[in-house]
């Protein structure tokens, strides 16, 4: 396990790293038999692959696991279930086509859809309970997402969400919460897995989430490209996962591009599982909204996140925490450390606890000890917009060693915030009226 941040500025600054690093080393993937069941074996062809697929990895798995092989082709697929001991391999010049027909993605599973907990069509690739399963390869998976297929369902399902959000607060059981069919599911989905890696493949027209992490743990995610813009196409979404590396990945997504989630409102708080224990490294983060998102479905918590040696370009905010009095939850020990930014066009940091319903609910939100360190931003409309509450101040946020280009003035309300040699425009800051 990772050694506790103390928080204790450079004392705890030399305690932040060498915790990363044994988080590195501990988070190991799975490692497989080598024995390979090509899915053309199983009876799998190009045209109609579901069954070949679910019958290779039925027999990898019964047999003490090792590695379920697509050869190169465009493999046109219905949704894959992996199991225990199993290693998708999806090779070089391979794409798996997955169907956009929903009754192909039946029984419904359990599965979570913006933090809450719901019987829902399962996600492209789903794995539920099990352990030591990867997906890898340089191959591509492709969800054929368009305004044609999935994306429409973004517009169709407020009244259907309106009706799970009212069943969790009433804490309507699982089986019970039937809510209907538009609520679009996660790409990729391990469910309560232990021994996760997913490597190497390229990820296009997500449905909704690429990479979406539940209740996960010891889970590795490198060398992913990730390009979906549709509606809520996040890139990587951990949720109440703990122990976790994501490296190498280069992300283009329709909404944020690493978001950290810990599950919603009453769920949120029933389930009570922090995400924690997280380092991010060497990623390139694009589109869309925050680069590192902590929130909005915040409910059980985050802590204990290391982010490091990453460029970003694009999204509206290179770190935002989100939060308010209906979602909750807390974020600390949060450290970001030699980030380049060339361009976000709105805060570099967003912290901010009035996002959506702001005050109007019955929990109180807290962050503290989050610290920035060697970050350079070349453009950025503003530096920081950070607003806590008069009775939940953002608490020990710090930033070391910082350079910003920007356009306007920075925002701060009800927070703690230090300066130890920061620019903005060239311009040394000494206390926080002076970033404003």
């Amino acid at each position: 396990m990772t050694a506790p941040d103390t928080g204790q500025h450079d004392t705890g600054q030399r305690a932040v790293w060498p915790a990363a690093e044994r988080l590195l080393a501990d988070v190991r993937p799975p490692v497989f038999p080598a024995v390979d069941f090509p899915i053309t074996a199983y009876g799998a062809v190009e045209s109609h692959a579901g069954p070949g697929i679910a019958a290779a990895v039925a027999a990898c798995h019964a047999s003490g696991g090792g590695r379920v092989v697509v050869p190169p082709g465009r493999w046109h697929t219905t949704g894959i279930r992996l199991l225990s001991s199993v290693e998708l391999h999806v090779s070089e010049g391979a794409t798996l086509v997955f169907s956009t027909d929903p009754a192909d993605y039946l029984p419904l599973v359990e599965t979570r859809y913006e933090g809450l907990e719901v019987l829902n069509h399962a996600p492209m690739i789903y794995a539920n309970g099990c352990t030591d399963i990867a997906i890898t390869g340089t191959g591509t998976l492709d969800g054929q997402g368009s305004w044609d297929t999935w994306w429409q369902w973004f517009h169709e399902c407020d009244d259907e969400f309106a009706t799970l959000r009212e069943q969790s607060w009433y804490g309507v059981p699982l089986e019970e919460r039937l809510v209907g069919t538009r609520l679009r599911s996660s790409f990729v989905q391990p469910y309560d897995c232990t021994n996760v890696l997913i490597e190497g493949v390229t990820v296009v027209r997500s449905p909704f989430w690429q990479i979406h992490p539940v209740l996960c743990t010891n889970v590795t995610i490198r060398d992913l490209v990730l390009d979906s813009q549709g509606p809520n196409n996040d890139g990587i979404d951990l949720e109440s996962c703990r122990r976790v590396v994501i490296a190498g990945c280069d992300i283009t997504a329709g909404d944020d591009c690493i978001a950290l989630k810990s599950g919603r409102e009453a769920d949120g708080l029933r389930v009570g599982v922090p995400t924690a224990d997280v380092l991010i490294q060497d990623c390139a983060l694009r589109l869309k909204y925050g680069a590192i998102t902590l929130g909005s479905d915040l409910t059980g918590g985050i802590r204990n996140v290391y982010v490091r040696d990453c460029r970003i370009g694009g999204p509206y905010f290179a770190l935002y925490i989100k939060t308010n009095a209906v979602r909750g939850g807390f974020v600390e020990n949060v450290h970001l450390r030699d980030l380049t930014v060339t361009e976000v066009t709105k805060e570099v940091v967003q912290c901010n606890f009035y996002r959506g319903e702001g005050t109007a609910g019955p929990l109180t939100p807290y962050v503290k000890n989050v610290e920035l360190r060697d970050v350079r931003v070349e453009h950025a409309r503003n530096a920081l917009l950070v607003r806590g509450y008069r009775d939940s101040r953002i608490e020990d946020f710090r930033l070391v060693d910082c350079a910003f280009t920007v356009d306007q003035p920075s925002t701060v309300q009800h927070a703690a915030l230090s300066f130890d040699n920061v620019t903005v425009n060239g311009h040394l800051v000494k206390d926080v009226h002076q970033i404003r």
